[in-house]
């Protein structure tokens, strides 16, 4: 039986360590969950474009279970099916995949959603669809997603913030030297592959982006919805 996600106040939006199929093998996506969590990472996202449906949600499940003593919430990229049986916090969809609405359906009012962005009228058309969230980027030129399209800079961010008041995870060749100038232009956090899956000790690369993050002073946001748990 699937349990229903239990309720939030704040979620902590700062820094999002994105696990790829393609970055890292199954058990080494686990590892490094392991240490961005250990380096301070506030939220997993997990994708998995090259496991079939059941190791997906296997390592969903692991995950999960893995983040649950720190209380970190897991997003899972792309499938609302896999974000419910994993019992994960919610779902982050592109702009090619289920519309908000659908994949409400699937998992009720009380688990996340998160949508891709990368124009203001693609955040306001997210934010009127219920999204809770909204992920930005490419911000930089970034190798992890060979889709990702030509980077929007920072001027996107602004434009985009001044549009909608949802909390907004910028993407795309982050890492601690320019996150600053991300959460400076209007994003509320940042989410990160390359920097940490490539880093010779990802515990503390994690940690030295979220020092960066850090010394700007933000807070948590509150969200409208609930979350699943984590």
């Amino acid at each position: 039986m699937i349990k229903e996600a239990l309720p939030r106040t704040r979620l902590d939006w700062r820094l999002c360590f994105v696990a790829d199929s393609e970055a890292a093998a199954a058990e080494d996506v686990l590892a490094l969950i392991g240490r961005a969590a250990a380096g301070g990472a506030t939220l997993i996202q997990l994708r998995g474009k090259a496991w079939s449906d059941r190791q997906f949600l296997d390592l969903a499940r692991r995950a999960r279970e893995l983040l649950r003593p720190a209380g970190i919430p897991l997003i899972i990229n792309d499938r609302a099916d896999i974000a419910r049986a994993g019992g994960a916090a919610g779902v982050h969809l592109g702009q090619a995949d289920l519309p908000v609405a659908a994949a409400r359906d699937i998992l009720g009012r009380r688990f996340l959603i998160g949508i891709s962005a990368a124009s203001p009228a693609q955040a306001r058309e997210g934010e009127a669809a219920g999204a809770d969230y909204l992920g930005v980027g490419p911000v930089f030129r970034t190798l992890s997603k060979e889709d990702a399209g030509a980077p929007l800079g920072l001027a996107a961010i602004r434009r985009i913030r001044s549009v909608t008041s949802l909390p907004i995870l910028a993407i795309g060749g982050i890492n601690a030297e320019n996150a600053p100038s991300v959460i400076c232009a209007g994003a509320d956090g940042v989410a990160v592959i390359s920097a940490i899956t490539g880093a010779a000790d990802p515990e503390r690369e994690t940690a030295r982006i979220m020092g960066s993050i850090g010394r700007l002073g933000i807070k948590s946001r509150t969200t409208g919805r609930g979350v699943g748990r984590p």
